[in-house]
């Protein structure tokens, strides 16, 4: 039985590997195949999850718009959209930005703390709290739950910090990593994988799974190599 969705990382970098720039600013380098790559993603998926800082540096998410995809969901009787789950520690989001008119289910995965500006306001549509000992979000938790509501394929989007916690955890899947032709640079610059960072030999091994070239961009697809793989 399965006890968590199938999980893929979805992002777009620079040539250098950032994923925004030394601002921060929403990272819209990439170009419309790119666009419509991530699209196709999170049309395959039941949910997708990202933090608040991507929330709070876009203010929307990205919504499924081509016929075709929403057509492929409703043949399988699935919603149009997959749910749009926002994990945050603090929950210390603006209520007022687009993302909470955009026509799409929102949930937010919080902590106790977090909770409490949301539990009895409209804005979310499920509030889970799920803890560790420590107040931290306890993910594997959220993840065997989620897997309970028929959420099977879950789309990562993230930032940098959400990812390297499930990296930390062996709770990736499959990475997709968009190339774009640019440099940003900047030492404080995010990367698609943030926190204390791993060293070199207990670094994720990683399965190149397909190379695909449109335009100036280049499109990886990778799948996490688990231990009994690496052995």
């Amino acid at each position: 039985m399965e006890h968590r969705p199938h999980t893929t990382v979805v992002l777009a970098m620079s040539a250098d590997g950032k994923i925004a720039d030394v601002s921060r600013s929403p990272a819209r380098f990439g170009s419309v195949a790119d666009k419509a790559h991530l699209e196709k993603q999170i049309a395959a998926s039941d949910a997708v999850l990202f933090g608040a800082g991507t929330l709070r540096a876009y203010g929307t998410t990205m919504t499924i718009s081509k016929p075709i995809l929403l057509q492929q969901r409703t043949i399988v009787n699935k919603h149009p959209q997959p749910v749009h789950i926002v994990i945050s520690h603090s929950a210390n989001l603006n209520p007022d930005i687009k993302f909470f008119q955009q026509p799409v289910r929102r949930w937010l995965l919080t902590t106790s703390l977090g909770s409490d500006f949301w539990q009895k306001r409209s804005e979310f549509e499920q509030v889970l709290v799920f803890e560790t000992p420590t107040g931290e979000i306890d993910i594997l938790a959220a993840l065997k739950y989620l897997t309970s509501l028929q959420i099977h394929r879950l789309a990562i989007l993230g930032g940098g910090q959400l990812v390297a916690s499930f990296l930390e955890s062996d709770l990736i899947d499959e990475i997709w990593l968009t190339i774009c032709p640019l440099i940003l640079g900047g030492n404080t610059a995010p990367s698609p994988v943030a926190g204390t960072g791993f060293l070199s030999n207990l670094a994720p091994k990683l399965q190149l799974l397909e190379v695909s070239m449109v335009e100036q961009e280049v499109f990886l697809h990778y799948r996490l190599q688990k231990d009994a793989e690496i052995d």
